[in-house]
Order: structure tokens, then sequence, then C-alpha cells
């Protein structure tokens, strides 16, 4: 079994979602593996990876405002405000998501469904370049 590391980085313009299933088929591509998984993980605790759909992004951006209304910045109860008002509720959202996703792969295609692209999901409001890693094992 080969296994192959790539890692992706993500410039953000603050809160949103930035689709990276381009970047992920790329890292595929490069890995030369036909069948098997891709683990896609993001080194930081204050942003996360969702699969979602990529064809409407109202879809994203209701989610986004849904989450952001379980979890509005300036709660009283934060002490946890070193680096802003986002800075707990970015890492709440990110502990209420997912760090990393894992995806099959056969015949050197990322089995995402139609309408499904990975995306990281920035929460805090300044933007960032964020790391992730992307860990394909197969044949």
């Amino acid at each position: 079994m080969a296994v192959y590391h790539s890692e992706i980085n993500v410039r953000t313009q603050g809160q949103g979602t930035f689709e990276i299933t381009d970047q992920a088929r790329n890292a595929l591509r490069e890995s030369g593996i036909k069948n098997g998984v891709a683990t896609v993980f993001c080194r930081h605790t204050s942003c996360s990876l969702v699969l979602m759909e990529n064809a409407d992004p109202s879809a994203r951006h209701d989610l986004e405002g849904f989450l952001n209304r379980l979890v509005p910045e300036n709660d009283r109860h934060f002490t946890h405000t070193y680096e802003g008002p986002d800075d707990m509720p970015s890492h709440i959202k990110m502990a209420l998501t997912r760090s990393s996703e894992t995806i099959p792969i056969s015949d050197g295609r990322l089995l995402l469904g139609t309408w499904q692209g990975l995306f990281l999901w920035e929460h805090r409001t300044a933007p960032h370049t964020r790391s992730v890693v992307v860990t394909i094992m197969g044949e």
C-alpha cells in the first residue's frame, strides 16, 4: 500500500466557506493512487472542514448563518477572548463541526456525490492562511 502526503494552503478573506475540492483532486492525481482513501485534515482550532453542496451557494450561506446564530460573538459568558470577540466562538464552531474528512477513492477519483464539495470553513473574521493536509492511502 502506498501513502502520499500533500499540503494545501488556503488564503481566506474572513468568515465563510472556501472550496478546496479541486486542490484535493490535484493531490490525488499527483499521488498516482487509483483505489483507496483520502483523509483531509485541517491543522487549526478556529476553522474546520465540511462536505457541503457546491452547486447553490445559498445552502452554505444558510449553514453559516445558522451556526453564527447558534454561537454568537460577544457572549458575556466567554472568558477566552484574547484575540477578539470571534476568538471563543471560532473554537466552539470548530468543535461542533469537523477537523477532518475521509473520502473513498475508486478508479483515481474521489467518490464525492454529484453536488458535494469539500470546503474549508473559516470561523474567524480576519483573513488567515490555513494549512490542510491531504493523506492518500491505497494502490
